[in-house]
């Protein structure tokens, strides 16, 4: 049995949950999300609790059956609190702007780059060099995340660049100038 899939998703106040054939629906006060349910996984909705079952034993049901329960469980805590990703901005003259559904990013190139979010995922700038993303969606929110930070993925030497907050850099030992042999 799934260490993952057997656990039970408990739901909070103001969060549905409504199950069509293939498809579960979750609504929330942050937004409504969907998504399509493999034929070989069972979901039942029994008072507060959401349980994720599967209909046979063969390996393609077992590996469904805890990404599913890990879907529905992302869904419903999007929905009811949301997810959030923090990016740092390191380098001199390098900042960014929230315009709209929108960021205007400087990160040293000849132009300003105008990263358009995607539904669902907003942004705010703090201080120019920190830019927090929010969303019910968690997956929508970490390709946003990961298409900022490949714009400009920070350098060894000097950290230049952009980073999860969370993230460590190894930084590298640059040309020793002067050295004899």
């Amino acid at each position: 049995m799934s260490r993952i899939g057997k656990q039970p998703i408990a739901l909070p106040g103001g969060v549905t949950v409504s199950i069509e054939p293939g498809i579960v629906k979750v609504k929330g006060p942050k937004g409504a999300l969907s998504t399509a349910v493999s034929p070989l996984v069972e979901i039942k909705v029994e008072g507060a609790t959401i349980t994720v079952g599967r209909r046979e034993d063969s390996r393609d049901a077992r590996s469904a059956h805890g990404l599913t329960r890990k879907l529905v469980a992302n869904m419903v805590t999007g929905v009811s609190e949301g997810f959030r990703r923090v990016l740092e901005i390191s380098g001199v003259g390098y900042r960014a702007e929230a315009k709209g559904a929108a960021l205007q990013l400087a990160l040293g190139y000849s132009h300003p780059i105008l990263f358009q979010l995607p539904e669902g995922v907003q942004a705010k700038v703090d201080k120019q060099t920190v830019v927090t993303l929010e969303g019910a969606d968690r997956q929508a929110l970490g390709e946003a995340a990961a298409a900022i930070r490949k714009l400009r993925p920070p350098e060894p030497y000097k950290g230049k660049g952009i980073k999860y907050a969370e993230e460590r850099i190894r930084r590298k030992a640059g040309k020793a100038v002067g050295a004899s042999s």
